[in-house]
């Protein structure tokens, strides 16, 4: 069974920045796709980006040139950069692996999230 912890979240002013780390255990790095979802209050789960195990990316248009993700196999973390944050990014994000979940099922299908909000 897999376990992970999401930390990172806060509050902070538009155009400020956050990293989000996500910790897991029981969960085998290699040959596995890992994402980062966002749900908002009434939203649907959104996948925000993902990286595969060859190290291609994938982000969500409206943040691609601000996030960043990436990942430590050695400490079975990978990690969200969020740079020049807008409060449309206002959400609560979560880990996943997207080749285990889908649509909203993907929010919480680990960890309890952390929480993203973005004040103008």
């Amino acid at each position: 069974e897999v376990h992970a912890v999401e930390t990172g979240g806060g509050s902070v002013q538009v155009g400020g920045s956050l990293r989000l780390s996500c910790t897991t255990s029981g969960f085998t790095f290699d040959d596995s796709d890992l994402g980062w979802y966002r749900q908002a209050p009434g939203n649907e789960c959104e996948l925000v980006s993902a990286i595969s195990s060859d190290g291609t990316t994938y982000y969500q248009e409206p943040v691609k040139g601000r996030f960043t993700i990436s990942e430590d196999s050695a400490k079975n973390t990978w990690y969200l950069q969020m740079n020049r944050l807008k409060p449309e990014d206002t959400a609560v994000y979560y880990c996943a692996a997207p080749h285990e979940c889908s649509g909203d099922a993907c929010c919480a299908y680990w960890g309890q999230g952390t929480q993203v909000t973005v004040s103008s």
